[in-house]
């Protein structure tokens, strides 16, 4: 979730401290009647001024690496707001519970009833009972919409990095090798996508074995148009050191300033370039610029963060690529080799990328992997990534009319390459599966919690039952139904329910609200992301509330059968 609005944040703050106001007030009126209820009352107050007070500082601090006190500070103050946040609004619904039952009262018979019940505080027993299954009901319901506001953050936060990172959609060949005369393809489908908005860039992709001065990884080598590549994936966004520009004109990293950052450390913390020491300063400037003049120039390339820990390099060093496929030699196949400078670094946020990925100019990869005239893939972006399937056919009527307009193959020779077209669902159909299987799977078992705790609502109303037995004689005595008394007994229930469903889905819309927006922070070199993903998803807290009503409101059905079973001659037969 991106930060607090400011309009909204002014004005989540001025409801706070009217009901903060509010609060005092009522802590005033309840002075000379009890005194704990009004310390309590005022103590809710103060607290939504602390609220208001530390979300105001916590909205202004950013997430960043920095020493241990400013870190703690930082840290404290966002939990102290989110803590402050959440037990003020729990007072709050705690203030509002009169209000709602003071309305169920003047309604039916059923729910004034009902309602006084819940309400009694002559059996302290029953009343221990009935805050132990609200109790029961609100962590229940708290720790469901917890769990699945974080795993829909992660979900959401996987999906977003694989959508920033690759191409919704992807033209490719069935066979490897390439296919060739795709620039008229190109510019078809980019023809086709102008009126939806979408772009499309062509990539030269093969398997490669990086190396360096001290060690070796297999990396993932990309060929890329630098023209257009920003308008497809993130790429250009998420180089954290050196600059995209020293991929189109390597010769600058020959040279590189003092000033200049080539890589960050365990902490953060930049490492720059800085004078160079090789030639002492007496040399005279024509001879120093003579021997910057026989200073190798490679072609650049850019690297994740990972492979550069792997490989130990910064930018401007030097790294070996070797292709396992090359030409026929002497002693067998010779891999190819080619000499590349570290232009710049990336973060994509995604290990699995920033361990083997490297991203080279397209003609550079056609000449290194032997694929002079030829692409492997055209990757192609949509606005909107969800609607994915409606520019689908357009990318699939521009390939299958490329295909009719091939010429047939000359006789002895090989057919051209047939092409597919498969979108991002597809590509990743069985990861996405996966997590909604799992979520799914967590929603059930958590299910289980609510039903635990419903239990409890079933033995309070069985002990209301066998308490309240000779006022449900006197009841029926005087004329009221089965049906009327199940109501009851019902609604009794239902509002235990619905009191611990509003409470633990009130305090988990506040937790993860807050964690959300005041954020968490991680340690990337351990989780590999700098904070908390929480996604609130408003329909997954209704279902989650519907959920535990219902279960609820099942679990009251044989109570309230029971009492309406009870005969007036039983309940008044040792009165």
């Amino acid at each position: 979730m991106p930060p607090i609005p400011e309009p909204v944040s002014i004005a989540l703050i001025v409801v706070v401290l009217v009901v903060s106001a509010l609060l005092v007030v009522r802590g005033a009126r309840r002075l000379k009647r009890s005194v704990p209820r009004a310390l309590f009352w005022w103590f809710g107050g103060a607290l939504g001024v602390a609220f208001a007070v530390l979300s105001t500082m916590a909205a202004r601090l950013p997430v960043t690496r920095g020493s241990a006190p400013i870190v703690l500070r930082n840290e404290v103050i966002r939990f102290g707001a989110l803590g402050t946040g959440v037990i003020f609004l729990l007072i709050a619904l705690t203030a509002l519970l009169p209000i709602l039952l003071d309305a169920l009262e003047r309604r039916s018979f059923a729910s004034y009833v009902g309602a006084r019940h819940v309400r009694a505080t002559k059996s302290g027993f029953l009343t221990v009972i009935s805050v132990l299954s609200m109790a029961g009901v609100a962590v229940s319901s708290c720790a469901l919409c917890s769990v699945t506001s974080i795993m829909g953050g992660f979900g959401a936060d996987l999906k977003r990095k694989i959508l920033g990172n690759n191409a919704h959609i992807v033209i490719d060949a069935t066979r490897p090798g390439g296919f060739g005369d795709w620039e008229d393809q190109l510019t078809q489908v980019r023809v086709a996508l102008a009126p939806l908005g979408g772009a499309a860039t062509p990539v030269v992709a093969g398997e490669a074995m990086g190396s360096s001065a001290s060690n070796t990884a297999g990396s993932l080598v990309r060929g890329i148009d630098p023209d257009s590549i920003s308008q497809v994936i993130d790429l250009v966004n998420n180089i954290e050191v050196g600059s995209f520009e020293y991929l189109r004109d390597p010769e600058k990293l020959t040279s590189l300033p003092p000033d200049e950052i080539i890589g960050r450390g365990p902490g953060g913390e930049p490492y720059f370039k800085g004078p160079d020491f090789r030639l002492p300063a007496e040399v005279d400037p024509s001879v120093r610029d003579y021997l910057k003049r026989q200073t190798r120039v490679y072609p650049g390339v850019i690297i994740g963060r990972e492979l550069a820990k792997s490989l130990h390099v910064l930018v401007g060093d030097e790294v070996t690529l070797l292709s396992p496929v090359g030409e026929l030699g002497p002693t067998g196949v010779m891999p190819r080799s080619r000499r590349f400078r570290v232009a710049a670094i990336f973060y994509s946020g995604m290990y699995d990328y920033d361990v083997t990925h490297a991203y080279v100019l397209m003609d550079e990869a056609q000449k290194f992997f032997g694929l002079e005239g030829k692409i492997t893939h055209i990757d192609i972006r949509v606005p909107d990534p969800e609607r994915v399937q409606e520019v689908r056919p357009a990318v699939e009527a521009v390939v299958a009319a490329s295909a009719r307009a091939d010429e047939p193959p000359p006789e002895g020779g090989k057919p051209p390459p047939e092409l597919r077209v498969r979108d991002w669902m597809e590509m990743n159909r069985s990861l996405f599966s996966a997590l909604k299987l799992e979520k799914i799977a967590t929603f059930i078992i958590l299910s289980i919690a609510i039903a635990v705790a419903s239990f409890c609502i079933v033995c309070t109303l069985l002990l209301m039952v066998t308490e309240k037995g000779k006022e449900i004689a006197i009841l029926k005595a005087l004329g009221a139904s089965d049906g009327a008394v199940m109501r009851v007994f019902m609604i009794e229930g239902i509002i235990i329910g619905a009191i611990g469903t509003v409470f633990g889905v009130g305090t988990a819309l506040a937790c993860c609200t807050g964690l959300s927006w005041f954020g968490v922070r991680l340690d990337p070199d351990v989780y590999y992301i700098d904070r908390l993903p929480v996604n609130v998803n408003g329909a997954d807290y209704a279902m989650v509330a519907v959920a535990a009503l219902l279960i609820c409101t099942i679990a009251t059905l044989y109570p309230a059968r029971a009492a309406s079973k009870l005969s007036p001659v039983d309940g008044l037969r040792y009165e």
